[in-house]
């Protein structure tokens, strides 16, 4: 799919960041809408329906995070946080308000344009129900066969726990999208997040990305953010 069919969303209330993206956006083939203000982005959002929202937190109207929760209540409209806020907590906030992905301020061009053609490609991929309904989720040699209950890694089963299995296939079926700690927390054993749950997470990982043949540090499939969360890639 071509760049120039995607029309992104762009909120930031400082007019130089708002010109710099607009500028490396439009000379690569996005369609942009800019906004400095909450109030304004609800509006934009409302009538132009963007495939895609970056978003400062520090607005002078409201939070950006209420904002995200104003998008959650009715969309899943991809949402790239950017923002010069670069402690854990924030980035968990975001993230668990349902934010796409996370890049702190001052940020290289090259890499925010990466993040977008990586949570673009999510996006599409989802909204064909390759992940969400579909039987598998491929990733060069990775495959996830989700009725079988089957991941095969160049073309050789890889025999995982069933607690092993639920971390990879959630994180499949959310390819492109970190997946915070608590998320992954509540969706695989239903319980509130500490440093004991934690600490489980870490060791099944551990065990996954042996079984994977990672080693420490690589994350050909999986990428760790430490302290935050994990995210499956979309494309390798």
């Amino acid at each position: 799919m071509s760049n120039n069919k995607f029309k992104i969303l762009v909120v930031d209330d400082e007019n130089n960041i708002l010109s710099l993206i607009t500028t490396v956006l439009e000379a690569n083939g996005y369609f942009t809408v800019t906004a400095s203000s909450c109030a304004i982005a609800e509006m934009l959002y409302s009538s132009h329906h963007p495939d895609l929202v970056i978003l400062d937190l520090g607005l002078p109207d409201k939070d950006g995070l209420e904002f995200i929760e104003w998008v959650r209540k009715t969309s899943f409209t991809p949402v790239i946080v950017l923002s010069a806020r670069n402690s854990e907590t924030d980035k968990i906030a975001a993230l668990d308000l349902g934010a796409n992905d996370y890049v702190t301020k001052p940020f290289g061009t090259g890499e925010l344009l990466a993040r977008i053609r990586a949570v673009l490609r999510s996006a599409h991929h989802s909204g064909d129900d390759k992940n969400v309904s579909g039987d598998k989720f491929v990733i060069s040699d990775l495959v996830v066969n989700y009725p079988a209950r089957t991941v095969y890694l160049h073309n050789r089963e890889i025999k995982f726990t069933q607690t092993e299995y639920n971390i990879v296939a959630l994180l499949a079926e959310n390819a492109g999208k970190m997946m915070t700690y608590s998320a992954i927390i509540k969706a695989v054993w239903g319980e509130a997040t500490d440093a004991s749950s934690i600490k489980k997470l870490q060791v099944n990982m551990a065990n996954i990305r042996k079984k994977l043949g990672l080693k420490p540090g690589e994350g050909s499939y999986i990428v760790n953010e430490l302290n935050v969360g994990y995210r499956m890639r979309s494309t390798k």
